[in-house]
């Protein structure tokens, strides 16, 4: 199944491991591998995470407090945000609104 990212969340990604990797070298590489991980277990499983729109489903990262939103198609995941959970939900609220 193939991974696609919407630009902002690819965006979201690179900056989130930037700025673990400020706070520590190699602490980003460390995000990013979890990501990762997450993406494996998305593309496993992709209709078993929690729905948060009529097609938008939420991924929770174990070891960093951030979420993947992505929409599961026929043969196609969109990663729509990478966003920190203690962001406010109005900054990437708009990844669940769908038609």
């Amino acid at each position: 199944m193939k991974i696609e990212f919407l630009p902002p969340a690819d965006d979201e990604l690179e900056d989130a491991i930037n700025y673990y990797n400020d706070q520590l070298q190699g602490l980003g590489d460390q995000f990013y591998n979890e990501f990762e991980s997450g993406i494996l277990l998305i593309k496993k499983f992709p209709n078993f995470w929690d729905k948060v729109g009529t097609n938008t489903r939420r991924f929770i990262l174990k070891r960093f407090p951030y979420l993947i939103f992505f929409v599961p198609e026929k043969d196609r995941i969109i990663i729509t945000a990478v966003a920190h959970q203690h962001r406010h939900p109005d900054s990437y609220k708009w990844v669940s609104k769908e038609k």
